[in-house]
């Protein structure tokens, strides 16, 4: 397996988030879009994770940013979840059935044990992979890291 890499197009995706809304990458035109995947809801790393993305939420509008908490937990699975964190602004993308299909067409599935890496992947204004980090499943993936990204993108 090997991750999307850096300057192709970003395959488009629709999927729903938490809230039930459709969330297609190409409605995102314009922004850049961070794909902040984490492989299950409800675990002690992801949940750090998905509160670093809430609570940096202005940051990343101040820096023409749409986070978004990809995993592939089912839609009602992302609902409870974001209401147990209280995460009101990021939106948490379902990517359920066909199980995995978008963490496939970024390279980023394990299909040992069908869930997502935890990776976080930037896509420029115009559709365009800018930025890939994989990371070990137990590590954080350092929000800092990915704002100063962001910022030089």
């Amino acid at each position: 397996m090997s991750a999307i890499a850096v300057g192709v197009d970003a395959p488009n995706f629709t999927v729903k988030d938490q809230n039930n809304n459709n969330i297609s990458l190409s409605d995102l035109r314009g922004k850049k879009v961070l794909l902040s995947w984490h492989p299950l809801a409800w675990t002690p790393v992801c949940t750090d994770q998905m509160r670093g993305l809430e609570t940096n939420f202005q940051e990343f509008l101040n820096l023409n940013t749409v986070p978004l908490g990809f995993s592939v937990d089912s839609q009602p699975c992302k609902a409870a979840w974001a209401t147990a964190l209280q995460i009101h602004y990021v939106s948490l993308p379902a990517d359920f059935w066909p199980h995995g299909k978008v963490a496939q067409e970024y390279g980023i599935f394990n299909d040992k044990i069908g869930v997502s890496e935890r990776a976080n992947i930037i896509i420029d204004e115009n559709g365009k992979v800018k930025w890939v980090k994989v990371y070990p499943p137990g590590q954080l993936p350092d929000i800092n890291e990915v704002l100063q990204v962001l910022g030089e993108a």
